[in-house]
């Protein structure tokens, strides 16, 4: 007897979960640490992925501007870290903080206040005016970042070391990777609570009709705005992580290309899901290193290959598995 769509799409999902948390033993005993590494940066894009999806799938809120927070998130961590490592003072006798439980809410904080400034101007428009307005402020970002020649301009900012959490040093890959994994299934966890809330009602109720909303006593503005600086939120604690991945920090992070990286990984997994974007981390990312090793060209290869998963799978990867078709919502 077939395993029901549903199931199925659970069982694949749980069979990720577990994979993710037993890949370093797993690379350990095959003398293959650099695996590590690599899924790692999977994870991250994924739980940055997944907080687009809680505006773009539920939300119906296309941001072409994440990238401005992912990058946001990173400098704040890469600022405060160099300080601190170099005994400069930053703000009002203030040496900076290499301690993760400072800095990552810290990142949070500045992304979600930048996403708070951009909300109150941009979701007074919708559609293609949306876009563009969250693209402009992210560009206008980037560029900022580029002239701040103090903390390396285009060329960007090396941290000395990762940070540390709770006195733990991250410098080991799998405690990092660990701590990593652990934030994203919070993530995951805390979002499918908030989408099934009568909050993430009134969101996918805006989605569908704001104006039948705005009947029934709502005001989607103030929910709207609340859903996207969350989101940002998330996005920079996500830059947070990637700072100490790499150990270093650009704009590049803050790019357009960057945003549409975000948006590619919400489509391949599968829209209007949270667990979609896993999906679309891992694979996207899994591409670009064997193309990478095949040609200096991937993009012209890769290209092709995204245009048909989106032609012939609608609901992306997760929407395959659990038989929903165009990113619909069920449940």
């Amino acid at each position: 007897m077939p395993m029901p769509e549903a199931n199925r799409a659970t069982f694949a999902t749980v069979a990720v979960l577990l994979g993710l948390l037993l890949l370093p033993p797993v690379a350990m005993a095959l003398e293959k640490p650099y695996l590590i590494t690599l899924v790692n940066r999977a994870v991250i894009y994924a739980l940055a992925a997944m907080a687009l999806d809680l505006i773009m799938g539920y939300g119906r809120l296309v941001s072409f501007g994440h990238g401005a927070f992912l990058g946001l998130g990173a400098y704040t961590v890469g600022i405060l870290s160099t300080h601190d490592m170099m005994m400069d003072p930053f703000i009002a006798g203030w040496t900076g903080s290499n301690e993760a439980l400072l800095v990552w809410p810290l990142a949070m904080a500045v992304a979600a206040a930048y996403a708070l400034f951009v909300g109150v101007l941009s979701l007074r428009t919708s559609g293609v005016y949306f876009i563009m307005i969250t693209l402009a402020f992210a560009q206008l970002v980037y560029y900022f970042f580029i002239s701040l020649s103090t903390y390396g301009g285009e060329d960007g900012l090396s941290m000395w070391a990762r940070n540390t959490l709770a006195g733990v040093d991250l410098g080991d890959r799998v405690t990092f990777y660990y701590v990593c994994m652990s934030l994203l299934i919070v993530v995951l966890w805390g979002l499918s609570r908030l989408v099934n809330s009568r909050f993430g009602r009134v969101i996918q109720g805006c989605r569908q009709n704001e104006q039948r909303m705005r009947a029934l006593g709502y005001r989607p503005f103030g929910y709207k705005l609340t859903v996207f600086v969350i989101s940002g939120a998330l996005v920079g604690l996500a830059g947070a992580l990637i700072a100490n991945h790499t150990e270093f920090v650009s704009p590049e992070l803050m790019h357009w290309s960057r945003s549409g990286m975000l948006m590619v990984i919400v489509l391949l997994g599968g829209l209007c899901s949270l667990v979609g974007p896993i999906y679309g981390a891992l694979i996207l990312l899994m591409l670009e290193e064997v193309l990478v090793a095949y040609t200096p060209h991937w993009q012209i290869v890769l290209g092709p290959i995204l245009i048909l998963a989106v032609l012939f799978f609608r609901g992306g990867v997760y929407g395959a598995l659990s038989g929903r078709r165009g990113g619909q919502h069920h449940g």
